[in-house]
Protein backbone atom coordinates (compact mmCIF):
# COMPACT_ATOMS: atom_id res chain seq x y z
CA UNK A 1 0.00 0.00 0.00
CA UNK A 2 1.24 3.50 -0.82
CA UNK A 3 1.93 6.27 1.60
CA UNK A 4 -1.13 8.09 2.91
CA UNK A 5 -1.11 11.81 2.12
CA UNK A 6 -3.52 14.73 2.21
CA UNK A 7 -4.70 13.72 -1.25
CA UNK A 8 -6.17 10.43 -0.06
CA UNK A 9 -7.08 11.06 3.60
CA UNK A 10 -9.78 13.41 4.89
CA UNK A 11 -8.14 14.03 8.27
CA UNK A 12 -4.88 15.12 6.67
CA UNK A 13 -6.62 17.16 3.98
CA UNK A 14 -8.67 19.08 6.54
CA UNK A 15 -5.73 19.75 8.86
CA UNK A 16 -3.02 20.61 6.33
CA UNK A 17 -4.00 24.27 6.05
CA UNK A 18 -4.79 24.81 9.74
CA UNK A 19 -1.83 23.20 11.52
CA UNK A 20 1.84 24.02 11.68
CA UNK A 21 4.25 21.94 9.56
CA UNK A 22 5.62 20.11 12.63
CA UNK A 23 2.14 19.14 13.81
CA UNK A 24 1.20 18.09 10.27
CA UNK A 25 4.29 15.85 10.06
CA UNK A 26 3.31 14.23 13.35
CA UNK A 27 -0.20 13.66 12.00
CA UNK A 28 1.22 12.22 8.79
CA UNK A 29 3.43 9.77 10.71
CA UNK A 30 0.56 8.65 12.94
CA UNK A 31 -1.87 8.14 10.06
CA UNK A 32 0.70 6.17 8.08
CA UNK A 33 1.31 3.98 11.13
CA UNK A 34 -2.41 3.21 11.22
CA UNK A 35 -3.03 5.34 14.33
CA UNK A 36 -5.64 7.78 13.06
CA UNK A 37 -7.20 7.81 16.54
CA UNK A 38 -3.98 9.24 17.95
CA UNK A 39 -3.80 11.75 15.10
CA UNK A 40 -7.24 13.02 16.07
CA UNK A 41 -6.03 13.38 19.66
CA UNK A 42 -3.05 15.44 18.42
CA UNK A 43 -5.48 17.77 16.65
CA UNK A 44 -7.46 18.18 19.87
CA UNK A 45 -4.29 18.96 21.82
CA UNK A 46 -3.23 21.49 19.19
CA UNK A 47 -6.65 23.14 19.45
CA UNK A 48 -6.42 23.28 23.26
CA UNK A 49 -2.99 24.89 23.06
CA UNK A 50 -4.29 27.52 20.63
CA UNK A 51 -7.31 28.12 22.85
CA UNK A 52 -5.07 28.58 25.90
CA UNK A 53 -2.95 31.12 23.98
CA UNK A 54 -6.05 33.07 22.98
CA UNK A 55 -7.33 32.96 26.55
CA UNK A 56 -4.06 34.39 27.81
CA UNK A 57 -4.27 37.23 25.30
CA UNK A 58 -7.82 37.90 26.52
CA UNK A 59 -6.51 37.92 30.14
CA UNK A 60 -8.67 34.88 31.03
CA UNK A 61 -5.99 32.98 32.92
CA UNK A 62 -8.31 30.48 34.62
CA UNK A 63 -9.65 29.33 31.27
CA UNK A 64 -6.11 29.08 29.91
CA UNK A 65 -5.00 26.96 32.88
CA UNK A 66 -7.93 24.62 32.41
CA UNK A 67 -7.28 24.21 28.69
CA UNK A 68 -3.56 23.56 29.16
CA UNK A 69 -4.28 20.98 31.88
CA UNK A 70 -6.57 19.12 29.49
CA UNK A 71 -3.85 19.24 26.83
CA UNK A 72 -1.29 17.85 29.30
CA UNK A 73 -3.63 14.97 30.23
CA UNK A 74 -4.02 14.06 26.57
CA UNK A 75 -0.28 14.16 25.95
CA UNK A 76 0.13 11.61 28.74
CA UNK A 77 -2.15 9.28 26.75
CA UNK A 78 -0.04 9.84 23.65
CA UNK A 79 3.16 9.23 25.61
CA UNK A 80 1.80 5.83 26.72
CA UNK A 81 1.38 4.84 23.07
CA UNK A 82 4.96 5.94 22.23
CA UNK A 83 4.01 8.82 19.94
CA UNK A 84 6.61 11.53 19.27
CA UNK A 85 5.15 14.43 21.25
CA UNK A 86 8.27 16.52 21.75
CA UNK A 87 6.90 19.48 19.78
CA UNK A 88 3.58 19.38 21.65
CA UNK A 89 5.43 19.40 24.97
CA UNK A 90 7.45 22.39 23.75
CA UNK A 91 4.26 24.28 22.92
CA UNK A 92 2.69 23.42 26.27
CA UNK A 93 5.82 24.61 28.11
CA UNK A 94 5.60 27.91 26.25
CA UNK A 95 2.01 28.44 27.34
CA UNK A 96 2.88 27.49 30.93
CA UNK A 97 5.65 30.12 30.94
CA UNK A 98 3.14 32.75 29.82
CA UNK A 99 0.79 31.71 32.61
CA UNK A 100 3.46 32.06 35.29
CA UNK A 101 4.31 35.66 34.40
Amino acid sequence: MGKITSKNNDLLRDSKQTTSPKIYNLLLDLVNDGREDLAEMVLKIDYLIEYANKSIKAKDFEEAKEAIQKAEERTKMLRRSNADIEHLNYLIEGVNKKLKK
